[in-house]
């Protein structure tokens, strides 16, 4: 009988709950137990793990991979999954290894390319892949300037953090004034480019931004499962288009994402996202980690968590192909447990807990259409 695999999932986001029941309910049929650690202790991936832990505040990087040697010893841990502070403990591969626990991540220099999204821009585009014209500004005079070549391109302007995920910091330049109408309804991504101008000057910093056409949908993410032989095993393309999500095998999304996932060591899980710049399509992001919503593949008949810890264990799983696309689907909010008691709490190996109560989280979970 094969043994359980121990994984460990640090920090992650919440819709890695769902990550965790893929693994659970792998088609090996093998006894997967995962341990998961956070710094919010309602974060719903604590509830749904087996064994969990809050996780120290204001370590550095070099502290943070103590923290993680030592988790993965007193742990057991077979298969890491890192998210938080990924670039510290990637360079740390052979001490994980040495413990007995294999990293499901990238190489250390796939990490460092694609943590700055300008240097990120500039690799892919050496080896070919389309990117959209953009400009890093730190001051007040250089925003004003790439904002003026983009309008006069008769492109909208944005700009993001060089550094950062999940679309924080992302905001659309307008030059409508303020009126009332930026008070109806939700507020959006849209800010006047007056006020950005002047709190720039007031800030007496630089600040470090990529300043870049807005991009038009629909934005696809292809997740990329590659071996440490920088060969590809799975690539499927996610599409987004408003509510409506879809699947695709385009090879106008997938041969880029190919040439980014084998050609930069993306080991492991990656994301690799697209928009459209008119009437071609662009790289808008990578991802090093698994995306949030690598679960919803399983529309396709696919279980991308399980196949990336077996290579993770030296198990190739092989070229996987899709066996059908799913159709097309939303996302909704849902209910998860959250643990009702302070951390750490434990669960015992050989009594199960009786279930908790359902709370709010803000895991997601994908319907068809």
């Amino acid at each position: 009988m094969l043994s359980r695999v121990r994984v460990w999932l640090n920090r992650t986001y919440a819709e890695n709950v769902f990550f965790m029941d893929q693994l659970r309910r792998n088609p090996s049929d093998r006894a997967v137990e995962i341990h998961a650690t956070h710094g919010d202790p309602d974060s719903p991936v604590l509830a749904a793990a087996d064994t969990a832990d809050l996780e120290p505040e204001g370590l550095s990087p070099a502290a943070y991979v103590e923290y993680a040697l030592d988790q993965c010893a007193r742990r057991g841990i077979d298969v890491f999954v890192p998210r938080l502070h990924q670039a510290a403990i990637v360079a740390h591969r052979a001490e994980f290894a040495a413990a007995g626990t294999a990293l499901l991540a990238p190489t250390p220099e796939a990490v460092a390319v694609f943590e700055d999204k300008a240097t990120a821009y500039e690799a892919v585009r050496s080896v070919g892949v389309p990117v959209p014209p953009w400009w890093r500004v730190r001051t007040a005079d250089q925003l004003l300037c790439a904002v003026e070549e983009l309008e006069a391109a008769g492109y909208k302007a944005c700009f993001k953090p060089a550094s950062g995920a999940g679309g924080v910091g992302f905001r659309v330049i307008t030059r409508a004034p303020f009126s009332l109408a930026h008070l109806a309804g939700y507020p959006g991504p849209y800010v006047q480019l007056d006020p950005v101008v002047e709190a720039l000057r007031r800030a007496g910093e630089p600040v470090d931004w990529l300043v870049m056409p807005r991009l038009e949908q629909p934005e696809v993410s292809v997740d990329c499962l590659t071996g440490r032989d920088n060969r590809l095993r799975l690539a499927v393309g996610r599409t987004k288009n408003g509510r409506r999500r879809g699947f695709t095998l385009d090879e106008r999304w997938l041969e880029p994402a190919r040439l980014i996932a084998e050609g930069f060591g993306l080991h492991h899980l990656s994301n690799i996202q697209f928009r459209m710049l008119g009437d071609r399509p662009v790289l808008l992001d990578v991802n090093t980690r698994p995306a949030g919503g690598l679960h919803q593949l399983s529309l396709c008949g696919v279980n991308a968590p399980w196949a990336a810890v077996r290579l993770a264990l030296g198990e190739d799983p092989g070229v996987i192909e899709p066996p059908f696309l799913g159709q097309d689907y939303t996302v909704v909010s849902g209910p998860r447990s959250l643990l009702p008691v302070a951390l750490p709490r434990q669960r015992d190996a050989e009594m199960a807990l009786p279930a908790l109560p359902a709370q709010a989280a803000s895991a997601v979970e994908a319907l068809p259409l």
